[in-house]
């Protein structure tokens, strides 16, 4: 899978150019660029089988790497974590 996302992506710190949080817009949700556009907004209209092109006719100031950095930003929140398991000793005590 690493030969399909970009390294970034698969980080656990990753680095967005498109996607903001701001408290004062949209309550701090992920946004486009600083844009009333929300990326769950995005995501939905894609998930709804909307088309690229659907969405940038809908919302022209969006621009494709918006919809592509969505994308990678869903991914990234989505991402396969390891964590421990607990030790046999600690589930015991509970």
């Amino acid at each position: 899978l690493a030969g399909f996302l970009p390294a970034r992506h698969i980080d656990i710190m990753a680095e967005w150019n498109r996607i903001t949080h701001d408290p004062a817009v949209m309550g701090g949700q992920a946004c486009i660029r600083g844009m009333r556009v929300t990326v769950g907004a995005v995501l939905g209209m894609l998930a709804a089988g909307h088309s690229h092109a659907q969405i940038l006719q809908a919302y022209p100031y969006l621009e494709e790497d918006d919809l592509k950095e969505s994308l990678a930003y869903a991914a990234w929140l989505a991402r396969e974590r390891e964590l421990p398991l607990a030790s046999a000793a600690s589930a015991a005590k509970s």
